[in-house]
C-alpha cells in the first residue's frame, strides 16, 4: 500500500509544478482534523513553495478524520468546496475499509486539479518537498 501511496505521488507531481505530501498518525489530539492538517502544513514548511501550490492530505487513522489542505496559490484555484468534495470521496473509500485506495485516489485527484492550474514548467520545476510519507505518532 505504501508503494502505491508514493507512485501515486510521483505521478501527480510529475505534470505540474504543484506539490503532494501525506501525513498518516493516529489520533487527532484535541483538534479538528482541518485545524491539525493546518498546523502540519506548517510544520513541514509546506507554505515555502515557490508558487504556494502545495497540497496536504492529512489521516488520523484511529479517529477516521482526514483533511487536504492546499497552500495559499491552490487554495485560491479550487475554493473550499473541492477540498471538501475530495474529503468526502476519500472517506467513502475509508467506511469500506479501502483506506490505500482512498488516499491514492485523493492524491491522484489533486494531481489533476494542480495540472490544471499549475502545469510542468520543463525549464522552472524542481521537487521543492520530500515525496515520502510523513508519520507522526
Amino acid at each position: 500500500e505504501k508503494e502505491s501511496i508514493l507512485a501515486a505521488t510521483k505521478k501527480a507531481e510529475q505534470r505540474t509544478t504543484g506539490e503532494v505530501r501525506l501525513f498518516v498518525e493516529s489520533r487527532c489530539h484535541f483538534m479538528d482534523a482541518l485545524d491539525r492538517a493546518k498546523e502540519v502544513f506548517a510544520q513541514l514548511k509546506m507554505e515555502q513553495t515557490s508558487e504556494r501550490n502545495a497540497s496536504l492530505v492529512y489521516i488520523a487513522v484511529d479517529d477516521r478524520q482526514a483533511a487536504v489542505y492546499g497552500g495559499e496559490g491552490t487554495h485560491e484555484k479550487v475554493g473550499q468546496q473541492y477540498w471538501s468534495d475530495e474529503i468526502q470521496k476519500m472517506l467513502l473509500y475509508f467506511q469500506q475499509h479501502h483506506l490505500a485506495e482512498g488516499i491514492v485516489q485523493c492524491i491522484n485527484d489533486i494531481g489533476e486539479a494542480l495540472h490544471t492550474y499549475f502545469p510542468y514548467d520543463h525549464d522552472t520545476d524542481k521537487n521543492e518537498l520530500p515525496d515520502e510519507i510523513v508519520f507522526g505518532k
